[in-house]
């Protein structure tokens, strides 16, 4: 089991803020390591707007990108990570278990909003990954405490239903 390090987002100033700089793109690249994504990955907004959303466009590899900026939940935010280093202060290794099961990752950067894409047709609100985010309002209710008034009234309505 692994440790998640939150400490350096508690201060806002300890991380980077990618807000409007995170995008969900409709592919998979196999690489893991710094790009100079802004030099060749530039997104224009469009002048169509959808359900309430202005879309923006772009071009990756050369196919056409139509996308829109959601924000996250209230309450909710993102955060990259980052496996935290396995040196101490003097730069030497810092002595490890014999399994790495205890893997602890350290807030490298947070975002409150992201971009998705999608090829070739408009960002909706039908939109799979836009849908997702319904679950949070679904896991919210379902972890709500229960009140006693809440059942009363609930019993007494569904018995009044019944007859």
């Amino acid at each position: 089991m692994g440790t998640i390090d939150l400490r350096a987002a508690v201060d806002g100033n300890l991380i980077a803020d990618l807000s409007s700089q995170v995008h969900q793109l409709p592919c998979c690249i196999r690489f893991d390591g710094p790009a100079e994504v802004s030099h060749y990955f530039k997104p224009n907004s469009s002048e169509v707007e959808v359900d309430g959303v202005r879309t923006k466009e772009a071009h990756f590899r050369g196919r056409k990108l139509q996308g829109a900026t959601i924000s996250l939940p209230i309450g909710y935010s993102g955060f990259v990570l980052q496996q935290a280093s396995n040196l101490n202060a003097n730069g030497k290794r810092k002595a490890s278990s014999i399994t790495d099961e205890n893997t602890c990752w350290e807030a490298k950067a947070k975002f409150d909003n992201l971009t998705y894409w999608n090829h070739d047709n408009l960002p909706s609100k039908d939109d799979t990954f836009v849908r997702s985010f319904h679950w949070y309002n679904i896991a919210d209710a379902l972890h709500k405490p229960v009140k006693v008034e809440d059942l009363v009234a609930a019993v007494s309505h569904g018995g009044k239903d019944q007859l």
